[in-house]
């Protein structure tokens, strides 16, 4: 009888664990705090369970205990094994602790100093800069999958936004995922039929739909969820992300990092590999982190690179020194950017000291793809004072600023930024010199905010930023047309040509535009665009249609 009690109550304890692994899939792996607590559980209920016939409390009528039998000796056993992993995992947590290994944790992160003006390339064309945070991509790619009436009733845009580059141009994106188990339920042989991607430079949402669709996702159930899935191929390895990302030929994938302690047992956690997860099929394939596919671009999470460079900032000096005399320690903000340089996502924050003053004494710039790290030191105001002064320029309409990327304008530090409505939709573009954070342009369009920034180096910085490559273009013009229409951004005067060419310039920055007649023949100074409306610097008259005299 007593066997059959036992035999019942470990196949309950097997049939738990068994159905917990399951249902969580806890990683199996010496570097995982949670292991450690697992085991020693699993120990102290299967010494409960080998000694349960052996606990008997004898009460008098008192209700004092008055016999205990001695334990057997295997829940003894069992109980030496959970106090000794117990102590174990502790010593192993104090050997790796920063208060022992600073120096250790200062080295993760190597970090290359730089000059700013000299090694961040000069920018011309605001095309490299995901200035769009996740939010509004979100709002971005609702919108678009809420005209698609066949994919809006069974899916839903997954929160989780991806920063990737494709060809050197920066995208977000982000995989459908089903709106319901029901309707998981009911399309699970179908799949996510495609996935949204946003450009963060032109606002354009896209629907990308899949010749096959995805099965395995994270808003799929039972052998279907990605995270369950691949975790249970792969046991023993601690994945710390799942990011949806495509190739250069748009095929979809999931890149999960994997990290493992480097330091004692469970200190200074850093990626050590990539699996590859083919969300159509299923198929995964790992690779070290010196070997993965060069499209990838989050291998490293930008959270985990701030902690790497503030363990190199802090903990350089040594643990006391962290503490108390704080000589040269410094962290990044509380927050970062994306920017893309080659064909990799870099992160860009500001470097404070650990006092917590408004300022930046430099900025760090680190690859998600290798974790190569590059410092600038360059004073200066911090993001969010930036964002202020940004917000302060159009403080009449209310927009609220996202968080800056960094660039080089002539060889002057210049963050720029998004100013967005109260329904979270880009209205406005800011640049903010990083050195003056009193010179401010604001524009409606990315273009224009850059010739006006220009302007403004140039008359109030000091700036002499030569005129070359893109930066502008002279023509001599007919007038065909000439409108003046007032704007979010001010009264705007369009000029057209002949050749239905646009030049557009605030009238606030020149009113001699004012005396422009159609008819007029005019040389104009520009700054070409693309979608050809360009930017009016300034101009003269050549042959005037009435005395109109000369700008």
């Amino acid at each position: 009888m007593k066997k059959k009690i036992y035999a019942l109550l470990l196949l309950l304890f097997v049939l738990f664990v068994g159905g917990y692994y399951y249902i969580y899939y806890p990683v199996i792996n010496i570097h995982k705090p949670s292991f450690w607590a697992g085991i020693v559980v699993i120990c102290l209920v299967l010494g409960a369970i080998c000694g349960i016939n052996s606990i008997r409390y004898k009460f008098d009528r008192n209700k004092k205990i008055k016999n205990f039998n001695t334990l057997p000796f295997i829940s003894k056993t069992f109980g030496v094994l959970a106090a000794v992993l117990f102590l174990v995992a502790f010593i192993g947590n104090i050997i790796g602790s920063p208060l022992l290994r600073a120096k250790k944790y200062a080295s993760l992160l190597e970090v290359e100093n730089k000059d700013f003006a000299t090694d961040l390339e000069e920018t011309e064309h605001i095309t490299d800069l995901a200035l769009m945070d996740t939010e509004s991509a979100r709002i971005f790619g609702n919108r678009k999958i809420g005209s698609l009436s066949e994919v809006v009733s069974q899916y839903e845009v997954e929160r989780n936004y991806t920063q990737i580059s494709i060809q050197k141009v920066p995208y977000k994106v982000s995989a459908l995922k089903y709106a319901s188990f029901f309707k998981w339920w009911n399309n699970r042989d179908k799949g996510i039929p495609g996935y949204v991607k946003v450009n963060p430079v032109n606002s354009n949402a896209e629907y990308v739909e899949l010749p096959q669709g995805m099965k395995y996702v994270p808003s799929a159930y039972l052998n279907y969820n990605l995270m369950r899935h691949v975790q249970l191929k792969y046991p023993t390895k601690i994945i710390s992300g799942y990011n949806f990302e495509i190739d250069d030929e748009g095929n979809p994938y999931y890149v999960c990092p994997t990290v493992s302690a480097r330091i004692g047992l469970f200190g200074g956690m850093d990626v050590n590999g990539v699996i590859l997860c083919n969300p159509v099929d299923g198929s995964c394939s790992y690779y070290k982190i010196n070997n993965i596919p060069s499209w990838i671009d989050n291998a490293y999470d930008g959270h985990l690179l701030c902690d790497k460079y503030n363990w190199f900032g802090t903990l350089s000096g040594g643990f006391i020194n962290s503490i108390f005399g704080q000589k040269d320690c410094k962290q990044v903000t509380d927050d970062f950017g994306y920017k893309i340089i080659g064909d990799d996502v870099w992160i860009y924050t500001g470097v404070t000291s650990v006092n917590g003053d408004q300022s930046n004494i430099g900025f760090v710039m680190m690859n998600q793809r290798t974790s190569e790290a590059k410092y600038y030191k360059v004073s200066g105001a911090e993001e969010h004072s930036a964002m202020a002064a940004a917000e302060g320029e159009v403080q009449e309409k209310g927009y609220d600023a996202a968080f800056p990327s960094l660039i080089n304008v002539g060889g002057v530090p210049t963050y720029i930024m998004v100013l967005k409505d109260d329904g979270g939709l880009v209205k406005m573009y800011a640049m903010v010199n990083v050195e003056q954070y009193n010179i401010v342009a604001t524009a409606s369009t990315q273009g224009e905010v850059f010739a006006n920034y220009k302007k403004l180096l140039k008359t109030e910085g000091g700036s002499t930023i030569p005129d070359n490559g893109t930066v502008s273009s002279t023509d001599v013009i007919n007038v065909a047309g000439i409108q003046i229409i007032n704007t979010e951004d001010g009264t705007v005067v369009y000029i057209k040509d002949e050749n239905h060419n646009v030049y557009k310039q605030r009238f606030a920055d020149n009113e001699q535009l004012i005396k422009i007649m159609e008819g007029d023949n005019i040389k104009v100074i520009y700054e070409p665009s693309e979608d050809g409306i360009n930017y009016l610097s300034s101009y003269e008259f050549v042959v005037a249609s009435t005395d109109s005299g000369t700008n």
